[in-house]
């Protein structure tokens, strides 16, 4: 196998604090802002909606103080992928990182990337999806493109300089916005409880109802197993708005005594932000009336279900400050959008930097730059993810990636039991907590999850499943090449 010749190291320069600020300010993103809307239209229920996140905080937390074991077990770059590989097999593992490189980390970036361009039109207007640069039949290049693609290039410039960089952008702005979300809840519970929300809201709290986005009935009352199928097709989003807290895992190398840092950063991070988006929606529900029409005229008539593209923070935050407070809210979510693709931008680029290094990627992506960084790979996912902001086809994507993303999940928790038996004596600095029942517990919820995913969108696990399937021709390309 032909490999680089590196003269570079990667460095340990992450710490306690900034390996829970990576967790944190990546998993938070503009999701927690935006999907509530959608789990409304999908429940028309507060007690539901509640519980949707609820479920989707009690799997990650799950997932995480899981996931710990593996990661003291294999404090290296890649994280994910080494675990797979360790309990799998190459090619288990290499799909996860061809998914990861072509959707589930590029098209995150991308999706991010775009989300801080449409918030930044709010201050400025010249960023619109209808301002277009130029145009080439169906193609086209708006000012919001162009912003998503000069955010996601300098971040990765910053990136390129460093992990200190990197982890100095990742802190400041992961504080921030978890400052400023904190600040958000205090003022909703302070000044913008509204008793005609709460009375509407909170009276007869499990009460299903499905409606469509233009607010078509598509289910009257929501009973029996409907109840589970309908709670599992509403947490697509809410999951996705909670992933991303694995990419501690991704920078091993260069974390310092690793085996102690990742497994107690993914506690402190995961329960910080898991407490955080529940209390977030409790605030939504003690604001705006979950129920609305499509036709409403102002925030209250459209309520959460039917805030204006979805944006229920600035919904909210419009009913408790006007226009002020939607400034500051669409500020917020520059900040959040901005740290979380500093976090996924520095983090991708260590999965395929590992790939490569076990000759299945494209050999420079092994290389280390005079910085410590893996910079070729990092260019590549900068390179991919500005492609996917011009093509418009991100958000697609990564609707129908969810069932993979969990499917790996569940392999990787999976891989837990596994090694117990296959490495039995591999050092354990941290154990999953509550072991066998907890990771299991995992598995059981997880599994419920893709199942409904696969009776009840086919299109989206099908399409997500073929995603990962392109992958083994790919993996045999490279096999062959280093041969």
């Amino acid at each position: 196998m032909n490999q680089p010749n590196n003269t570079h190291e990667l460095k340990k320069e992450i710490r306690l604090y900034d390996a829970v600020m990576l967790v944190a300010g990546t998993m938070i993103g503009s999701g927690i802002f935006i999907v509530s809307a959608d789990i409304a239209r999908h429940t028309s229920s507060a007690g539901y909606l509640l519980l949707a996140w609820l479920l989707t905080g009690l799997i990650t937390m799950a997932g995480a103080l899981s996931y710990g074991e593996l990661a003291g077990m294999f404090p290296k770059s890649g994280g994910q992928y080494v675990f797979l590989r360790e309990a799998y097999s190459p090619l288990v593992a290499f799909l996860y990182g061809w998914t990861l490189f072509l959707v589930i980390q590029s098209g995150t970036i991308a999706a991010v990337a775009v989300a801080f361009a449409k918030f930044t039109g709010v201050l400025l207007p010249i960023f619109s999806e209808g301002n277009i640069l130029f145009a080439i039949g169906k193609f086209k290049v708006s000012t919001v493109q162009l912003l998503a693609i000069g955010s996601i290039v300098v971040l990765t410039l910053i990136n390129m300089g460093g992990v200190k960089n990197g982890t100095f952008i990742q802190n400041l702005f992961g504080s921030t916005k978890l400052i400023a979300l904190f600040g958000l809840l205090a003022i909703g519970l302070l000044f913008g409880i509204n008793s005609t929300a709460v009375e509407q809201n909170f009276t007869n709290l499990w009460a299903a109802t499905e409606v469509s986005k233009t607010g078509e009935v598509l289910v009257e009352t929501v009973t029996g197993f409907g109840l589970v199928a309908m709670l599992g097709v509403a947490m697509v989003g809410s999951l996705f708005s909670s992933d991303a807290w694995n990419n501690i895992t991704f920078a091993g190398d260069e974390v310092v005594n690793p085996k102690r840092t990742i497994p107690l950063s993914l506690a402190i991070g995961t329960g910080v932000v898991t407490l955080l988006y529940l209390l977030v929606n409790v605030v939504y529900l003690l604001v705006l009336p979950l129920k609305g029409s499509a036709e409403g005229a102002d925030v209250w008539s459209r309520g959460i279900q039917f805030a204006s593209n979805d944006r229920v923070a600035v919904a909210v935050a419009e009913a408790v400050g006007g226009n002020v407070a939607t400034i500051a809210i669409a500020v917020l979510i520059m900040v959040s959008t901005f740290g979380c693709n500093n976090g996924c931008i520095l983090s991708g680029a260590r999965v395929y930097y590992a790939i490569a290094k076990d000759g299945l990627f494209f050999s420079q992506m092994a290389t280390i730059n005079s910085k410590g960084v893996p910079a070729n790979a990092l260019i590549l996912q900068c390179v991919w993810a500005c492609i996917l902001c011009l093509s418009g086809s991100y958000g697609d994507l990564l609707d129908y990636v969810m069932f993979a993303v969990v499917l790996f999940y569940i392999l990787t928790i999976g891989g837990i039991f596994i090694l117990r038996k296959k490495m039995p004596d591999v050092p354990r600095p941290y154990k999953a907590l509550a072991y066998p029942f907890l990771p299991a517990l995992y598995l059981v919820l997880t599994l419920t999850f893709n199942i409904i995913l696969l009776i009840y969108k086919p299109d989206y696990a099908g399409t997500g499943l073929g995603i990962v399937l392109l992958g083994i021709p790919a993996y045999w390309f490279f096999k062959r090449k280093a041969a």
